[in-house]
C-alpha cells in the first residue's frame, strides 16, 4: 500500500513538474503568442466584416389535428410521454405536421415564392423574390475567387438555351431556376416540435423587410395548401350538389311554368281530361319541388361540410421585422480566430519546433559521422 502511494505522489510530481516545464516555454514565447493572437484576430475581423449582414424572422403555428379522438388515445399519450407524436394515427390527414417541412421545401411551393413581390427596408424598392436572390443578394468576397474555377469550367460547356417565351415547368427546370431552388431552401426552412407539434417557419434574408413579409407570405401560401388539401373532397361534393341543385331549380321553375300555362288555357273548361291534365302538371310541379328542396339541403350540409374540413391556425409568434442580424456573429469568429491562433503557436513552441529542432541536430550527426576521418589501417 505504501508503495502505491509512494508511486502516485511521484507521477503526480511529474505531472506537475510537467505542466510548469511547459507553462514556462509559453511564458518565454509570450511575445510571439501575442504577435499569432493579433493575427489571428485580424484575420477574424477580415472575415467577420467581409460576410454580409443576414436577417432571420421566425414564426411559430400550431395547426389543428384532425381526429383528436383517435390521435389523442391511450396510444397517443404513450407517444406523448415517450417525447414523440402520434403523427397520423387516424390515417384520416395524409398532411400531418410532420411532412410540413417537405411540403416546404418542395418544388412546386419554392417556385410558386420566386414572384411573390418584396420590398426592401432601406430604399423602398419593390421586386420580386426572384429578383432580389439574383441581383440584390451579395457573397463573401471569397465565394468569388473559389467560384472562379467554377466559372472557367462554366465557359468550356455549352450553354443551355433558354428561349425568350419560357415559362417555369416544376417538372423540368433550367439550371439556373435549379439553383435558385437550392438556394431559397437554404434561406426558407420548417422544422416540428415532435411533443407539441408547433411548426416553426425561419427564414433569412439580406434585408430585414423582406425576411419578413417572404415569412409571413410562406405562413399564408402553407396554411392555403393544406386547406385546400384537406377541404378538396368536401369542396368537390359541393359543387356537385350545387350543380344538382340548379338543374333541380331549372326543372322545377319549368314545371310550374307549365302548369302555370296551362291553367291560363283551361281556366274555364271542365272535362275530366283537362283535370287529369291539370292534376299531373300539379304533380309534377310538386316532385320537382321537392326535389329542388332537397337538393337545397344538400347543398347546406355540404358548405357545413367545408366549414367544418378547413383546418384552423393559431399562430403563436406573428411576423416581424428583425431589429438586430442574426449572423455573423462577430465576437464569436474573432474570439475564435484568436483562440485557433493562439492554439496553433503553442503548438508549435511546445511540440512542433522542438521536434524540427530534433531532426536537425540528428542530420547533422549522422553528417559529421559520414564526413568523419576514415579508421587508421593496422601496422604490418
Amino acid at each position: 500500500m505504501e508503495d502505491n502511494d509512494i508511486r502516485k505522489n511521484h507521477e503526480e510530481e511529474e505531472k506537475e513538474i510537467d505542466l510548469l516545464e511547459l507553462a514556462s516555454k509559453l511564458w518565454a514565447q509570450r511575445k510571439k503568442l501575442a504577435i499569432w493572437s493579433v493575427c489571428g484576430a485580424v484575420v477574424g475581423l477580415v472575415i467577420a466584416f467581409s460576410i454580409p449582414k443576414e436577417y432571420s424572422t421566425s414564426v411559430k403555428l400550431s395547426p389543428e389535428i384532425t381526429d383528436a379522438k383517435a390521435s389523442g388515445g391511450s396510444l397517443g399519450a404513450l407517444a406523448s410521454m415517450a417525447g414523440l407524436s402520434a403523427g397520423n394515427a387516424s390515417g384520416a390527414d395524409a398532411v400531418y405536421p410532420q411532412l410540413y417541412p417537405d411540403v416546404v421545401s418542395s418544388v412546386p411551393f419554392t417556385t410558386s415564392l420566386f414572384d411573390v413581390e418584396v420590398q426592401t427596408k432601406e430604399d423602398g424598392n419593390i421586386m420580386t423574390v426572384r429578383q432580389f436572390l439574383e441581383e440584390e443578394t451579395s457573397a463573401p468576397w471569397w465565394s468569388a475567387v473559389l467560384g472562379v474555377p467554377g466559372k472557367l469550367i462554366g465557359l468550356l460547356k455549352t450553354k443551355e438555351e433558354v428561349p425568350g417565351d419560357h415559362k417555369l415547368d416544376n417538372f423540368q427546370l433550367t439550371l439556373d431556376e435549379s439553383q435558385l431552388v437550392e438556394a431559397l431552401n437554404r434561406r426558407v426552412s420548417a422544422s416540428v416540435d415532435q411533443k407539441t407539434s408547433v411548426v416553426t417557419i425561419d427564414v433569412t434574408m439580406q434585408d430585414p423587410r423582406i425576411s419578413a413579409i417572404l415569412a409571413d407570405t410562406v405562413v399564408a401560401r402553407l396554411q392555403e395548401y393544406i386547406t385546400d388539401y384537406r377541404t378538396n373532397k368536401a369542396r368537390n361534393d359541393l359543387k356537385y350538389a350545387e350543380k344538382l341543385n340548379e338543374e333541380a331549380k331549372n326543372n322545377y321553375y319549368k314545371a310550374q311554368q307549365r302548369y302555370a300555362d296551362y291553367l291560363d288555357r283551361n281556366q274555364s273548361l271542365a272535362f275530366h281530361s283537362a283535370q287529369t291534365m291539370r292534376d299531373r302538371l300539379e304533380n309534377e310541379a310538386t316532385l320537382a319541388f321537392n326535389l329542388y328542396n332537397q337538393t337545397a339541403q344538400q347543398v347546406q350540409k355540404a358548405q357545413a361540410r367545408v366549414q367544418e374540413n378547413t383546418p384552423v391556425y393559431a399562430v403563436v409568434t406573428p411576423a416581424t421585422v428583425p431589429v438586430k442580424a442574426s449572423s455573423p456573429k462577430k465576437f464569436m469568429i474573432l474570439a475564435g480566430f484568436t483562440f485557433l491562433a493562439f492554439v496553433a503557436c503553442a503548438a508549435w513552441i511546445l511540440f512542433i519546433a522542438p521536434l524540427i529542432m530534433e531532426r536537425k541536430k540528428i542530420g547533422m550527426e549522422q553528417g559529421k559521422l559520414s564526413s568523419g576521418s576514415p579508421k587508421e589501417l593496422p601496422k604490418d
